[in-house]
């Protein structure tokens, strides 16, 4: 009996993960937002990651604090709430600047999330299972979100039309609220340590510390920015209707939760500065030979590429990152997600670029440059 409730439990705190997965509609968001109102550019439409993304940056330390205020649960319930909000606002009035009010309270609610979430986990797990159970966290993350492309194509022709994927995300959220308010989670008694912010911006004294924060804004700004980009660009490139280039997003979705599987069984064997180097070649290779074609096979080949290389360099830059400082290890994790606004930062500016060259292609060519930092940080992987 006491197994089938730790297992209750888990699965209740494993659904959280599945709703931080709802974040990645951001990309096919704004395509389908862009057809239906023609006057927006690409640097007006990109703004939407701007306003999602922009809460990691504003909210991250501060959710730390408040998560030592009222819990690693109660912090988890208010993120479920405002994601319940932000679904419901497109349906009440549907427009440029409401999407934009909608996906900063998705920022908001997938910010708490996803700094008091994992802490949670501890909670239900024993220790001996705390990275086991992490991994298939970030596995059901990914599943969630190579299933929003396919579900907004497949509500295209119900009442609301895409915008239907919303109140399905609503119902779930709502879902994952309720089942975890209804759990009981005994939380560890522990001290309680403050983040101040000083505490926390003092990490960018250490060049290594301050090298990985910055790989996690590349990560970050360039999965958004393939996640926005890569719709357009199949349109621009393969003439593809907007349902159907859509779904080159579910291809990379997949190709990283396909490669998040198979990371976590080679990370068993091999050193994580070795899968990192071979990780990021991958990944620049998929997105160089991206440019080179016109087919529509080969081009989701390149992003599959790119989603395999690219699936586990968050989760390798995190660990050595608290390896590094095992002492500091809640600042590290919250100056970490800070990192995530690189969602908020890159994609603006490929609007911008888009708009001025009048080509996808130049938005793959500056993720493809962009990338390259992983690259320079090589040496420091090597010798953390």
């Amino acid at each position: 009996m006491k197994k089938e409730i730790s297992i209750v439990k888990m699965l209740s705190v494993m659904f959280g993960f599945f709703v931080m997965g709802f974040v990645d509609i951001v990309g096919i968001t704004t395509s389908y937002v862009k057809n239906d109102f023609s006057h927006l550019t690409d640097t007006m439409v990109n703004l939407i990651s701007l306003s999602c993304f922009l809460w990691f940056l504003v909210l991250s330390i501060p959710t730390g604090m408040l998560m030592n205020r009222i819990g690693r649960k109660k912090t988890v319930l208010l993120s479920f709430a405002f994601h319940v909000l932000a679904m419901c606002l497109p349906l009440v009035a549907y427009d440029f600047t409401a999407i934009l009010i909608a996906f900063a309270l998705i920022g908001i609610g997938n910010t708490l999330l996803q700094v008091s979430l994992n802490p949670l986990v501890t909670d239900v797990v024993a220790n001996d299972k705390l990275t086991g159970t992490l991994t298939l966290g970030q596995f059901v993350k990914a599943v969630s979100s190579f299933l929003g492309p396919i579900l907004a194509a497949w509500v295209t022709g119900s009442f609301f039309g895409w915008k239907m994927i919303f109140p399905v995300y609503a119902g779930l959220s709502l879902l994952a609220l309720i089942w975890l308010w209804l759990t009981p989670i005994q939380e560890k008694q522990q001290e309680r340590k403050n983040i101040s912010f000083k505490v926390t911006l003092e990490l960018f004294k250490d060049k290594y510390i301050l090298a990985f924060f910055i790989g996690i804004l590349v990560l970050v700004g360039v999965d958004v920015g393939i996640n926005m980009t890569f719709p357009k660009f199949l349109m621009e490139r393969c003439d593809l209707p907007l349902t159907d280039a859509g779904m080159g997003n579910s291809v990379y979705f997949f190709a990283r939760t396909v490669g998040a599987f198979l990371g976590g069984i080679l990370l068993m064997k091999y050193s994580e500065s070795k899968f990192y180097i071979y990780s990021v070649w991958i990944a620049l290779a998929g997105l160089i030979l991206m440019t080179i074609s016109t087919n529509l096979w080969f081009i989701l080949g390149c992003v599959a590429v790119f989603g395999i290389g690219y699936a586990n360099l968050f989760s390798i830059i995190f660990s050595l990152s608290l390896k590094h400082v095992p002492e500091k290890a809640n600042e590290v994790s919250a100056l970490l997600i800070v990192g995530v606004s690189g969602g908020a930062v890159l994609p603006p500016i490929l609007g911008v670029i888009t708009d001025s060259f009048h080509s996808q292609l130049s938005a793959i060519i500056v993720l493809a440059i962009v990338w390259c930092y992983l690259i320079g940080i090589m040496r420091k992987i090597k010798t953390t």
